[in-house]
């Protein structure tokens, strides 16, 4: 671990010594190259393992007065502590009180759009905001799907975001896709994301006015109102948060971001609104798997995605250039080409030889 803390520190000193902390930043937001860099620190590319470690790692490593930027959160009980660490960085990062605020909103809200918005059956359970001097930040979420175990990686920039509830990712990166997820982050759900506020905002008794037209006949729950091809793992809940719902009516939302930062409002919440305003006034939400990338770069197969050859020179370039510039030995050095070399698919790793053997 000492020696990937210290490769760590030595790429991230040439990367945001030569494009500054903002760039990094957006590097460490792109999928791609967010899993190169963990290959190169030696991580196992496809361990769940790989987006926590790699981001203790950057937490332990990024020095506020060195690097102009620092990370926050991480793993389980550490996710929960990301609101007060964030609030720590105001005097190492020369924020104001009104840009602290911000970032915790933008915390929260990240947090609660991938468990309550994307419900694909990932339950998350890392969060880690990297945070810049100028405000700028990235967040890195995981999610375990219980049953196959496997992970799903979110990852979120801000200068890439023009709303938080809509196609809010810079990528979301799984070797798993699911037949069908509900996406409430969709352009497709804009809609019925709008209806579902009109309905959450008119009060409880406007809710239970809609359950009761949908009945139809007695009830027990929602679950017996879901459409029969919505599989068990993205079933609508059994019930509503009636608390919830009456902060709601009583807190007044005035779009769907501050809906969503009402205490008490998640998933099940969420989906039981979704149903009103499909069933009711025909504003469906999308059911499309949002993820768009594998944990590696794609093959000449085109599966997942054909290679992107750009991305690939880019993301190549910039850590090669890295670990050759990192103040570390040169040994070290070489096992970290090689482990770059490993990473590149087949079918361009020709060009890639040269600069391994220099």
């Amino acid at each position: 671990m000492g020696r990937m803390k210290g490769l760590a520190r030595g790429i991230s000193d040439v990367v945001i010594d030569e494009y500054g902390p903002d760039e990094y930043l957006a590097r460490l937001s792109n999928p791609d190259w967010f899993q190169a860099l963990s290959c190169v620190l030696a991580f196992d590319w496809h361990s769940s393992g790989t987006t926590t470690v790699l981001c203790g790692v950057l937490k332990s490593v990024l020095d506020p007065d060195e690097h102009g930027m620092a990370a926050v959160g991480g793993k389980g009980s550490r996710s929960r502590r990301s609101l007060e660490e964030i609030g720590s960085l105001s005097d190492p990062l020369s924020l104001s009180e009104v840009e602290i605020e911000r970032l915790r909103r933008s915390s929260r809200l990240a947090a609660k759009v991938d468990s309550a918005l994307v419900q694909d059956d990932f339950d998350i359970y890392h969060h880690s905001m990297l945070i810049a001097e100028s405000g700028q930040w990235a967040v890195v979420q995981q999610g375990m799907n219980v049953e196959s175990r496997m992970a799903r990686r979110y990852h979120w920039q801000s200068s890439r975001i023009r709303d938080y509830v809509e196609e809010p990712h810079s990528g979301i990166a799984c070797d798993q896709r699911r037949e069908r997820a509900l996406n409430l982050t969709s352009m497709e759900s804009r809609d019925c994301r709008e209806t579902s506020l009109g309905v959450a905002t008119g009060g409880k008794e406007e809710v239970m006015d809609c359950m009761a037209r949908i009945r139809g006949g007695p009830q027990r729950s929602l679950l017996q109102w879901s459409p029969g091809d919505i599989p068990a793992t993205v079933a609508l809940p059994p019930r509503i948060n009636w608390a919830a719902m009456d902060s709601i009516y009583d807190f007044e939302p005035r779009n769907y971001e501050e809906l969503l930062l009402v205490r008490g409002v998640g998933p099940s919440t969420v989906r039981a609104l979704a149903l009103v305003s499909d069933l009711i006034y025909g504003d469906a939400p999308s059911w499309k798997d949002p993820v768009k990338y594998s944990y590696t770069l794609g093959g000449k197969d085109g599966v997942p995605y054909p290679v992107d050859r750009d991305a690939y020179d880019e993301t190549i370039d910039t850590l090669k250039n890295a670990v050759a510039d990192a103040r570390i030995g040169r040994g070290e050095k070489m096992k970290a080409l090689r482990r770059l070399r490993e990473f590149i698919p087949p079918e361009i790793q020709g060009r890639s030889e040269p600069w391994l053997m220099k």
